[in-house]
């Protein structure tokens, strides 16, 4: 049996007026239920999947012809046919919408809590806020393991370091991982719930705080997302601006994972060096942009302020001093024996795994998958712009370092076409009165950041869901360490890198 196109699954549906730029569509359980065999047989690919008080909603990508749609599926009873018991990486999505709204997903293969630690004080929060007695400490139903002379080590979720709390199970035959299992949801903020009734700008300035290490790209796609349901066109420079944070945000945060990974080797020459890199380009933000993260410069209809004085010409020593510096690096990563013995062939994630769940960032091009938001989902000014979006093949640690590396070298490249050819003019327009429902995505260092909303008559945020990249990763990590030694987690983990505060909302 063919397959029907995206374009017929939304066409059997409903459609719902003023969703933008994609179509959104209320569909019977049948569509649902296809659409869900596709993403199972890799026609389609999973972006999102979130609730609503007796509703959810899928997000899915045609990679064919890069067309998006929004699938909507009522389900006055609570209960809706489950998109994970045919799609794994829908699993977790579908924990946290029955934590958060206690709709259950029939027929999935995990039906235990995900963010819900038993702390919060009410059941089903963003739906009937039903008082719950606290359960603090409840005891997790970790998955069983069974064989001859294992054991376990937990880990977490307070670790050494100035990190955030995640926490690690593994069970290891001596040193060999057997199984890895995470639990997370330590950070879970209340975001969605902080958003319902907020105004605009309330809400970029939640969204630019969902996870600390992505600001910009948060603040595009909430940007992205209210300008489609407004129908409202931001000012041209100011997309160029957006631009030109993004790609500085992209540096900082790879020059720090590269050193960190080599500090995770015990490499400490090379963290000290690449974390040079990373302060100078905060530094470099805070001149042109007045802030280190760049937080808050991102708003729906534009930026909050043009390049401060002085701004362009820190950016362009910023340049001149990482493509002096970086071929150095490079050389020294590349030539230490002992650095390559822990990095290359480790915590190698197989290409199937990427087929499946379709990560996006540097885990899915070091494993072979080319996506890029910028340029597959384009969006202004990268329709504009040239660059490469690497891809490598091995699945490893090593592979994810250069992935890692060759995007600061396009970013280098594509901030020099941004400030060759950033058009002057205004950098901020008033946003038209009215509600409507939009999409936003960006492309953040870690992969795709999907923003979806609705604004009610009044211009408030009536309901907003922010989704990660790391949705998707985590449980790819849980697969790379299997067979790998104990004492290699850190630096898969690192090379890794996914958020637990945009995972944990």
């Amino acid at each position: 049996m063919v397959a029907r196109s995206l374009a017929d699954l939304v066409a059997a549906g409903q459609p719902v007026a003023a969703h933008r730029p994609w179509p959104r569509a209320v569909v019977p359980e049948t569509v649902w239920t296809e659409a869900a065999q596709q993403l199972r047989d890799g026609h389609l690919t999973l972006l999102g999947l979130w609730g609503e008080p007796k509703t959810v909603h899928m997000a899915v990508l045609d990679e064919g012809t890069w067309r998006g749609a929004v699938l909507t599926l009522r389900c006055p009873d609570g209960r809706f046919p489950s998109v994970g018991r045919l799609h794994p990486p829908a699993i977790r999505l579908e924990r946290a919408i029955g934590d958060l709204f206690g709709m259950m997903a029939d027929g999935s293969p995990d039906m235990r809590p995900w963010l819900d630690h038993g702390s919060w004080g009410v059941a089903q929060p963003l739906d009937r806020r039903a008082p719950v007695p606290l359960r603090p400490g409840t005891e997790y139903r970790f998955l069983a393991v069974e064989g001859r002379g294992l054991h376990q080590i937990p880990v977490g979720p307070v670790h050494a370091g100035i990190i955030e709390p995640g926490h690690f199970r593994f069970t290891a035959n001596g040193e060999a991982v057997a199984r890895l299992e995470e639990r997370l949801g330590y950070v879970h903020k209340g975001i969605e719930s902080l958003m319902a009734g907020a105004a605009l700008e309330r809400g970029s300035q939640l969204a630019q705080r969902t996870s600390g290490d992505s600001v910009v790209a948060y603040g595009i796609a909430f940007a992205r997302a209210v300008e489609a349901a407004l129908g409202a066109a931001p000012p041209p420079r100011a997309l160029w601006l957006r631009a030109l944070m993004a790609e500085l945000e992209r540096i900082a945060n790879h020059c720090g994972d590269v050193g960190a990974i080599c500090n995770d080797a015990a490499f400490a020459v090379m963290h000290a060096q690449c974390g040079i890199l990373r302060e100078r380009t905060l530094r470099a933000a805070a001149a042109a942009f007045g802030h280190r993260l760049m937080r808050d410069r991102v708003v729906p209809g534009g930026v909050a302020g043009d390049l401060a004085a002085g701004g362009r010409e820190a950016i362009v020593a910023l340049l001149d001093e990482i493509r002096r510096r970086l071929p150095g690096l490079i050389a020294l990563y590349d030539n230490t024996t002992s650095l390559q013995d822990r990095t290359v062939g480790t915590g190698v994630v197989k290409p199937a795994l990427v087929r499946q769940w379709a990560p996006g960032g540097h885990v899915g091009r070091a494993s072979g998958r080319s996506f890029d938001a910028r340029r597959d989902l384009a969006y202004a000014p990268y329709d504009r712009l040239s660059f490469e979006v690497p891809v490598r093949h091995e699945g490893d640690v090593n592979a994810r370092v250069w992935i890692r590396i060759r995007e600061i070298e396009q970013s280098v490249s594509l901030i020099e076409q941004i400030l060759a050819t950033m058009p002057p003019g205004e950098v901020l327009r008033a946003l038209p009165a009215g509600g409507g429902e939009g999409v936003g995505w960006a492309e953040a260092f870690r992969g795709d950041v999907l923003v979806w909303l609705r604004l009610d008559p009044a211009g408030r945020i009536a309901r907003c869901h922010l989704r990660d990249a790391s949705w998707f990763q985590w449980p790819l990590l849980e697969a790379a360490i299997e067979g790998n030694i104990v004492a290699d987690f850190p630096l898969c983990n690192k090379s890794f890198n996914c958020s637990y505060s945009g995972h944990d909302l």
